[in-house]
């Protein structure tokens, strides 16, 4: 069996950028400021936690083997990409 989906999950909570994408992302939707929530807050194990919550799972293998699961971390992937076209245009 492929663990890509599980692999391509770990490989995102690796990823500096997406974890300062997650500190972006929670000052936003619960209206912090910078300093109530700086950014490089969010470390491995809470980009884990936060991808398992957000697809329904309880472990990153279930990625391989559960559509929805999958198709949420493909979402969660797009806005991810799209948030950092945005830094890039720098608005």
């Amino acid at each position: 069996m492929s663990h890509a989906q599980a692999r391509r999950a770990a490989m995102l909570g690796g990823n500096a950028r997406f974890r300062l994408y997650l500190d972006h992302r929670r000052r936003h939707r619960q209206g912090l400021t910078l300093e109530q929530l700086p950014d490089g807050t969010h470390d491995e194990a809470d980009a884990a936690d936060a991808i398992r919550e957000a697809c329904g799972v309880t472990s990153r293998r279930e990625l391989d083997t559960n559509d929805e699961a999958r198709q949420m971390l493909d979402r969660i992937v797009a806005d991810y990409q799209r948030w950092e076209r945005r830094q890039r245009r720098g608005s």
